[in-house]
């Protein structure tokens, strides 16, 4: 087997494409967004990727059935004056090792600018540590034109924020694109880091329908987010009761993924 399998499911030609990625992560933050994106956009599949570097296993259905774990890459066609083109990617898993990272990020960027993606979005979580109420979307950039864009959309560019650096291929996305050209976002939602945070997606969510000058609904995210808000409130009083927790003591939870 080849490090990386792309089947390619379709032939379609796509008008000025961008690229949104949101695989596994930080609160799942990344993944859930770019999941009900595609949904959201009824997006069909384009091609999908298998590959060495992720971990050895298939999933088994509710009817017994078994697939490869895989990422995936859909499209959707613009429909009205003012959008674009989308592809969308998601998936089971990142890379479970760096070459791995970077030979699958290499490969979706390889498909990608066969069909004309010039600009890629990544979407990710950022963890604070904390139960996070109202998240705030961080940014980073591959230009100043562009953060300047992005603040005016209110994303936040701190300078200790992310501290380390982007881990992962929400990073990696932006970096391999350079070298095919392509400038990009990455939009990273505050989350605690604890569990699948919906609210932080849809922060992100709401600022990339912005940039994309796409309509979403966001009534199904919303009611999962409330399902977490009463996770996260015990979680918030189990912290209040403990004040030396690991949880409040850690010092650095700022992982991007």
């Amino acid at each position: 087997m080849d490090d990386v399998v792309v089947r390619m499911l379709e032939s379609v030609p796509l008008k000025d494409p961008v690229l949104v990625e949101g695989l596994p992560g930080v609160g799942n933050v990344g993944k859930l967004a770019a999941d009900y994106l595609r949904d959201q956009l009824e997006a069909k599949p384009l091609a999908t990727f298998y590959s060495k570097f992720f971990p050895p296993q298939v999933y088994v259905s509710e009817a017994g059935l078994i697939r490869l774990v895989s990422n995936d890459l859909c499209y959707r066609k613009a429909r009205r004056a003012g959008e674009r083109d989308i592809l969308i990617l998601g998936g089971d898993y990142q890379g479970i090792s760096p070459e791995g990272q970077y030979e699958l990020t290499h490969r979706v960027l390889e498909v990608a600018h066969k069909h004309g993606v010039r600009e890629v979005f990544t979407l990710a979580g950022f963890a604070q540590g904390h139960v996070v109420e109202t998240p705030r979307v961080l940014g980073a950039a591959t230009s100043a034109a562009r953060v300047e864009a992005m603040k005016k959309l209110g994303v936040v560019f701190s300078r200790n924020d992310p501290g380390g650096g982007l881990i992962g291929a929400s990073g990696l996305f932006l970096g391999l694109g350079r070298l095919f050209d392509m400038e990009g976002v990455c939009l990273m939602g505050e989350t605690s880091g604890y569990f699948v945070d919906p609210r932080s997606a849809e922060a992100v969510l709401k600022v990339l329908a912005k940039a994309l000058g796409i309509e979403l609904d966001f009534t199904d995210l919303e009611s999962k987010a409330k399902e977490i808000d009463r996770i996260a409130q015990k979680i918030h009083e189990a912290e209040a009761k403990a004040p030396d927790s690991p949880a409040q003591t850690r010092e650095d939870l700022g992982y991007i993924g």
